[in-house]
């Protein structure tokens, strides 16, 4: 799977970096290569949160969409 992310510098120094289409995944780093490997982490966090069970009334069902 790709993400697209958006790398910005950061005031401080270094970088950070968000994922538009993951809503408040987020990361930095002092380095590129530092920020990629805690973006790859933030992205792999969001997409495990667990999805709780529906309610009466919600969709019933969770399906996986490869783009």
């Amino acid at each position: 799977m790709n993400v697209k992310i958006v790398v910005h510098d950061a005031e401080e120094g270094g970088f950070w970096a968000e994922a538009p289409a993951l809503p408040g995944c987020v990361s930095q780093g002092e380095t590129m290569d530092e920020l990629i490997a805690n973006m790859r982490e933030a992205v792999a966090g969001w997409l495990a949160v667990d999805i709780p069970e529906p309610q009466p009334g919600e969709p019933t069902r969770v399906v996986e969409l490869a783009v």
